[in-house]
């Protein structure tokens, strides 16, 4: 009985029986204060190694004033001081990125570590659930080290023992709310290592418009926006699939003509054809000029065109047999990305029985084989659930825009992605905000990224369909959200 008593308790322990006085105490042994006294300086010492080795921006500019002052006094300080605070303000003024990265971001790292998450950091842990409470000992997962980069900080974590990524994505907005960040991001470092993503701003939050046309005719990966990190997002369509879900008005065009645009100048120099499927009539119309031919609205003709396309799979798998294993887009044998507008107006809502049994095999056989010999599938639609599109787990790469319902997430990325920070049906329908917005789940990657789409408006479509488009026509877009 006395072992499972918590902590102390043993010690105020009576017995019951009225005739005796006897006290169980358990054996205290008595530590030395000397031992007390070294092992406190220890910690100490190694406390202060480690915030210098981590942080030597932040002591260096903390203790050396204190040091030059007691050293020399204030004014010598101050006379010491000055040309290097005019030398750090001229550097901020004339190179402001290298100045954020050697010394803003490092500084502001060492803050918010102590102000913000080192001092929420037991209460958080503790409301949360992912702190522990055993035998009148607290346990806390250990935080590490803070890194800023321009939009977010990267906490890293050390799990409990026992604890699984699961404990952690389920507190999300626990995590979030706790330490003042509008979302936050759990990714495995290593094992029983986290990184804690915390935005501070929302560096997507306006919208950018149609980017310049590539110099290069590659069919590469092609430029469609930008990252939440600030560098550019690059979506690879040669060897591979993508499937693009999103509500109406979420900005699924913006990708397609992005993607379009990107290998303009392969399809020109015969390294690319583009051939486009559009049963809503609304949206790949304003460029057919550019599909040479190679464009249906009508569902019978989008089925003979899927035929033809797998035809045409067929020929080059024959051809490629024993010879080679991947496709190298020549002119002879281009590479085709198959777009598909609103495929569930061919897969699901098609009353023709037969022709959409056409549909639905022509595009199993395209994303299934296509892709080695230089046949890829972008298709978009707007209800990701599986009695509408069965055969989504087909394409390899997904994108989510925004969605109307937080399981929709997962169908369209995975399982687990919207726990991982996924937060698709979060995003804003006020068009100049949210449209383009989305989350990428790559072949290579479970951890979903969040990207932006540029928008490219009707002005930039019909540029693209002249002979020769100038290839630095760009939109811009107004305040109301609008292209101008």
């Amino acid at each position: 009985m006395f072992k499972r008593l918590p902590g102390d308790e043993t010690r105020n322990l009576v017995t019951t029986t009225p005739d005796t006085a006897v006290v169980f105490r358990p054996a205290v042994l008595k530590t030395p204060a000397i031992v007390t006294l070294v092992i406190y300086g220890w910690r100490l010492l190694a406390g202060c190694v480690r915030t210098v080795c981590r942080h030597p921006i932040a002591t260096l500019v903390t203790f050396t004033p204190v040091v030059l002052t007691l050293a020399f006094g204030l004014r010598t300080a101050l006379l010491l001081l000055t040309p290097v605070l005019v030398g750090l303000v001229a550097w901020a003024m004339t190179d402001r990125s290298s100045f954020a990265r050697w010394i803003g971001y490092r500084l502001l790292a060492w803050w918010r570590l102590v102000w913000i998450y080192r001092r929420h950091w037991q209460p958080v842990m503790s409301v949360s659930g992912l702190a522990r409470h055993l035998h009148g000992r607290d346990y806390l997962p250990r935080l590490g080290t803070v890194t800023c980069t321009s939009w977010a900080d990267l906490v890293t974590v050390r799990m409990l023992d026992g604890q699984a990524l699961k404990d952690w994505t389920d507190r999300l907005d626990h995590l979030a709310h706790g330490f003042g960040a509008p979302s936050c991001r759990v990714t495995v470092a290593k094992a029983g290592h986290l990184t804690l993503t915390f935005p501070r701003h929302n560096p997507l939050a306006t919208p950018i418009p149609a980017l310049p046309i590539p110099q290069e005719a590659t069919v590469g990966p092609v430029e469609i926006g930008t990252r939440e990190d600030g560098q550019p997002w690059r979506l690879k369509v040669h060897g591979t699939h993508v499937l693009v879900a999103g509500a109406t008005g979420a900005g699924k065009g913006s990708i397609l003509w992005s993607a379009i645009r990107g290998l303009l100048p392969a399809m020109r120099a015969g390294l690319a054809e583009v051939w486009a499927l559009d049963p809503k009539l609304m949206e790949l119309s304003f460029g057919r000029e550019l599909f040479h031919g190679r464009y249906a609205a009508d569902p019978a003709d989008c089925a003979d065109l899927l035929d033809e396309a797998v035809s045409v799979m067929q020929k080059r798998a024959a051809r490629f047999a024993g010879l080679q294993r991947s496709h190298t887009a020549t002119v002879e044998d281009p590479f085709v990305l198959v777009v598909v507008d609103e495929v569930a107006f061919l897969t699901a809502y098609q009353a023709d029985r037969q022709l959409k049994q056409r549909i639905c095999a022509a595009l199993a056989t395209l994303t299934t084989q296509g892709r080695a010999v230089g046949i890829g599938v972008m298709a978009a639609l707007q209800d990701p659930r599986k009695e509408v599109m069965n055969i989504r787990n087909l394409f390899p790469d997904k994108i989510a825009l925004r969605l109307d319902e937080s399981e929709q997430v997962d169908m369209v990325l995975g399982d687990g992605a919207r726990d991982r920070g996924a937060l698709a049906d979060h995003i804003s329908p006020v068009p100049e905000r949210g449209a383009g917005v989305g989350y990428v789940r790559l072949e290579t990657s479970p951890d979903p990224i969040r990207v932006r789409a540029a928008y490219v408006s009707d002005d930039d479509i019909r540029a693209m369909t002249q002979p020769d488009p100038p290839s630095n026509a760009t939109s811009t877009i107004t305040d109301d959200g609008r292209a101008a």
